[in-house]
């Protein structure tokens, strides 16, 4: 397992918990339905001030489940190998079957 892999997972462990034991509370809604709601929530993302993990947890609208059959393995975003978003914004490691408001297909 390389460096990157073991960060990697370290990094969904602590998502994990702060999602599922911790209860870390997200802003899953509203959920973009427009470009430029879309490109809002990235906007907010891109503040300094959220430039930390809870931040982009909070404000992409992580859960540790899948929300209305959609996941993290069907967006555009989620690059299978690594298991990991590369939405600019947000660029963290995550598992298949977790969802953000982000998510785009």
């Amino acid at each position: 397992m390389s460096s990157t892999e073991e960060e990697d997972d370290q990094v969904r462990a602590v998502i994990l918990k702060m999602l599922k034991d911790d209860g870390l509370v997200t802003q899953i809604d509203p959920f973009p339905r427009t470009t430029q709601e879309f490109d809002a929530i990235c906007t907010e993302l891109r503040k300094d001030e959220h430039n930390n993990l809870e931040d982009k947890l909070v404000i992409g609208g992580f859960v540790h489940h899948p929300v209305n059959d959609q996941r993290c393995l069907e967006c555009i975003y989620y690059y299978i190998h690594r298991k990991y978003c590369y939405l600019p914004e947000l660029e963290v490691p995550v598992e298949p079957d977790w969802w953000c408001r982000l998510w785009r297909i």
